[in-house]
């Protein structure tokens, strides 16, 4: 396989988890660190340090914006869930230890 359609390949599963985290509202962010050790914010992150990798520049709220397909505090109004004692609890046992 060349590299070039690697990376549309790549490009394609990237877009699929986007449109999958978006109509998932009701996944938490808190729930994902807990079970996966990423989330939403993660994702962003790491599209900016990609995008700043070939000199683009990203705002934070940018490339949140780009993860969420929306602002990332009309995604928080709109969707985002006070954590429970044991989400907390969870993440603070689990949490990756360079975030």
């Amino acid at each position: 396989m060349s590299e070039e359609k690697k990376r549309d390949l790549e490009a394609a599963a990237f877009r699929r988890l986007l449109d999958h985290l978006r109509t998932r509202t009701d996944v938490q962010n808190i729930d994902m660190m807990n079970l996966a050790g990423f989330c939403r914010n993660c994702l962003s992150n790491w599209y900016r340090d990609a995008a700043e990798a070939e000199g683009i520049v990203l705002s934070k709220e940018e490339s949140r914006e780009i993860v969420y397909g929306m602002p990332y505090e009309e995604w928080r109004s709109k969707y985002q869930t006070e954590a429970t004692a044991e989400q907390k609890a969870a993440f603070e046992e689990n949490r990756p230890k360079d975030h």
